[in-house]
C-alpha cells in the first residue's frame, strides 16, 4: 500500500501533465501569443507557473535552500521578457523537480498540519497541496486557448 506522500507525488505528476505536453511543440513564436485583451502571453504564463511552484516549495512545504524572485508575483502583469523557449523550460522543469522533491520529503501526517498565508488563508498542506495543482492547470488551461486562439504581440 502507497503511502498518502506517494500519492500526492503520483498526483501532481499526472496533473502537470494537462501542462507538459504543451511544452512538446511549443516554439519561440508561440512565446508572445496571448488572447487579446489578456495582457499574459504563453511565456509569461509558463515563468508564472514555474515562479508559483517555487513560492510553495519555500513557503508551503519548507524547502529552506530554495531562492526565488518570483519576478511575475512582482510585476503582476506580463512585461514582455519571457521569450527564452530553452530558458522557460529549464525554469519550469526545475521549479517542478524542487516541488516534487520537497513534496516527496512530507510525512502522511504532515499533509494534516495547517498554515496559514495572506494569499489563501489557512488551509491544510493538503488543502494548499491542492491550489497549487489547479493554478498550475489553471494557467495551462490558458496557455491552450493562447496558443491555439492567440496572436502574437507583434502581429
Amino acid at each position: 500500500m502507497k503511502t498518502k506522500t506517494q500519492l500526492m507525488v503520483e498526483l501532481c505528476t499526472e496533473a502537470r501533465t494537462r501542462f507538459t505536453n504543451q511544452l512538446v511543440n511549443l516554439t519561440q513564436e508561440d512565446l508572445t501569443k496571448r488572447l487579446p485583451p489578456s495582457v499574459n502571453s504563453v511565456g509569461f504564463l509558463m515563468r508564472h507557473i514555474g515562479d508559483v511552484e517555487l513560492l510553495f516549495a519555500k513557503n508551503v512545504f519548507g524547502a529552506k535552500s530554495v531562492k526565488v524572485i518570483a519576478k511575475t508575483v512582482i510585476a503582476q502583469t506580463d512585461t514582455g521578457e519571457w521569450t527564452n523557449l530553452r530558458e522557460l523550460k529549464t525554469y519550469v522543469t526545475d521549479s517542478f523537480e524542487t516541488l516534487k522533491a520537497i513534496v516527496a520529503e512530507q510525512s502522511d501526517a504532515d499533509w494534516e498540519t495547517t498554515l496559514t498565508t495572506n494569499e489563501f488563508g489557512t488551509k491544510t498542506k493538503a488543502e494548499a497541496f491542492g491550489r497549487i495543482i489547479s493554478h498550475t492547470n489553471h494557467h495551462a488551461g490558458q496557455m491552450a486557448v493562447a496558443l491555439k486562439y492567440g496572436s502574437s504581440r507583434m502581429e
